[in-house]
């Protein structure tokens, strides 16, 4: 398997597009307006504390306070209530020093932490814990107890706090590691010395700009080619790799092109079908996306596809294309939370089986965590994936100003019985002669031709004459009717 990594760089925003074998896997985008919080550390204030939720929301300067929920804090504060009880912990004004480890999305606030980590390029700093861990990408033993050996001889010499060693690390000399681990705790170290004099709803601590961070995150070893289209973040990225990742340093090149580089490789036509609800398939079936606040629902369809042999294969062969694009598709569109997936329901168990296996073998690229259940009564295969920033569709659209995220309009036969209604309230409850209504044009047209027999019975019933204006600016769904 080999990686490109894309990054096209504008004033105002940078996204990221990962390749693999010439098929878009996964789109990272950051704004310059609305940078994505993730790995800040802030000096913050417990706004509330909140015993029926085991939970305090803690002021970090955003527009929303953040939230902590009791299993997030380090070994350190837990110890501080027999109980483990939240309100024994914090009180309200306390100040604390906290950790952004989920992005506001929707109404809800950031999730924060306690037990603060700082990532660099072969290992993860935790300075509130003592417990060292490796990578579990790591499968050599011999190699991972020599990774341990390593870090614990340094936490020992320097009384550092927990590390734990990323893939990235595997085969590295201990000269690098030991350089890499020091680096990390002088980093915490300046920290730890600014939160004794920075004001509350101060940022203590920001992580690197997008471009940076694919960089220090890539896993080595997969990445042929990394291509930047930018000249002045080019000399920035090796610059960095040159002091941090000097093994990257042959991958990075600078794209001069005259076609734009997303246009190259056809990433803005993926992320324009991956705003879509509707995936088709190759075999002609096709999946179901929609994403609700609670969960997402993916639903699986044979379509067009008809098969050879019998019912059992066609179902069978449309769901195992449907695990892999499903995959596919999870990343690209970075969804998370509960995922339902439908796929069509299949009598044989063993088919069943390797769906799920071909599920979780495709996941198995996903560097956020999942979890995968079994395949229900009902045919239905419950999962989570970890969600820590928006989705593709939160970050490059908003909710429908028509419908309000319903995703559908009433018919202008039902906004017509609607002005009906508005209309006799109306003049039942006011002495008039004379109304307008203003409504859209599709609505003020059925009125004045298929509902033309029940708008002149209703002006004799009434006794009074009703008007109408078509306005450019309505919705299919707004009207009012005005007295005269």
């Amino acid at each position: 398997m080999s990686d490109e990594i894309l990054i096209n760089v504008t004033l105002p925003e940078t996204r990221v597009a990962i390749v693999e074998n010439g098929v878009l896997q996964e789109v990272l985008i950051e704004r310059t307006r609305r940078r994505g919080l993730v790995g800040n550390i802030y000096k913050g204030r417990v706004s509330r504390v909140l015993p029926g939720m085991q939970a305090v929301f803690v002021d970090i300067g955003l527009e929303r306070a953040a939230f902590l929920h009791v299993f997030d804090l380090n070994a350190a504060e837990r110890e501080r209530s027999a109980a483990g009880l939240i309100e024994e912990i914090f009180r309200e004004g306390q100040e604390l020093v906290v950790q952004v480890v989920k992005d506001p999305i929707g109404a809800k606030g950031a999730r924060l932490t306690t037990e603060v980590s700082i990532p660099s390029v072969y290992q993860v700093y935790m300075p509130f814990s003592k417990v060292n861990g490796v990578s579990q990408r790591i499968e050599s033993e011999e190699e991972r107890s020599r990774l341990r050996a390593v870090v614990e001889t340094f936490q020992k010499e320097h009384s550092a706090g927990g590390f734990i060693v990323r893939t990235a690390a595997e085969g590295v000399e201990e000269s690098a590691l030991r350089a890499d681990m020091l680096f990390l705790q002088k980093l915490w170290n300046s920290i730890a010395q600014r939160t004794r004099t920075a004001k509350v709803r101060t940022l203590l601590h920001e992580d690197l700009p997008l471009s940076m961070r694919v960089l220090r995150d890539l896993q080595r070893g997969r990445v042929e080619k990394i291509r930047v289209d930018s000249r002045e973040t080019h000399a920035r990225l090796l610059k960095f790799a040159k002091e941090f990742v000097p093994e990257t340093l042959p991958l990075i090149e600078h794209y001069g092109g005259e076609r734009p580089l997303f246009d190259l490789y056809g990433v803005e036509d993926e992320i324009r079908k991956a705003l879509e609800r509707k995936v088709v398939l190759k075999s002609g079936g096709y999946l179901i996306f929609d994403q609700t606040e609670a969960m997402t629902t993916v639903d699986v369809n044979t379509g067009a596809y008809v098969g050879g042999r019998n019912l059992e294969e066609t179902i069978f062969k449309t769901n195992l294309e449907a695990a892999q694009a499903i995959a596919r598709q999870l990343r690209l569109r970075n969804l998370g939370g509960i995922i339902i997936i439908d796929f069509i329901d299949m009598q044989d168990q063993d088919h069943k089986e390797q769906v799920l296996q071909s599920l979780q073998k495709n996941l198995e690229k996903d560097h956020a965590k999942n979890c995968i259940s079994e395949v229900s009564s009902l045919g239905l295969v419950e999962m989570t994936r970890k969600r820590t920033r928006e989705s593709l569709e939160h970050i490059l659209c908003q909710t429908c100003p028509c419908c309000g995220g319903r995703g559908v309009l009433k018919t202008p036969e039902t906004v017509c019985l609607e002005i009906f209604r508005e209309i006799i309230r109306e003049v039942r409850q006011y002495n008039v002669q004379e109304l307008m209504v203003l409504a859209a044009n599709e609505v003020v047209e059925r009125l004045l031709d298929e509902e033309a027999d029940m708008l002149s019975e209703l002006e004799s019933f009434l006794g009074v004459s009703i008007k109408f204006r078509a306005e450019a600016q309505y919705n299919q769904e707004q009207y009012d009717v005005v007295l005269l």
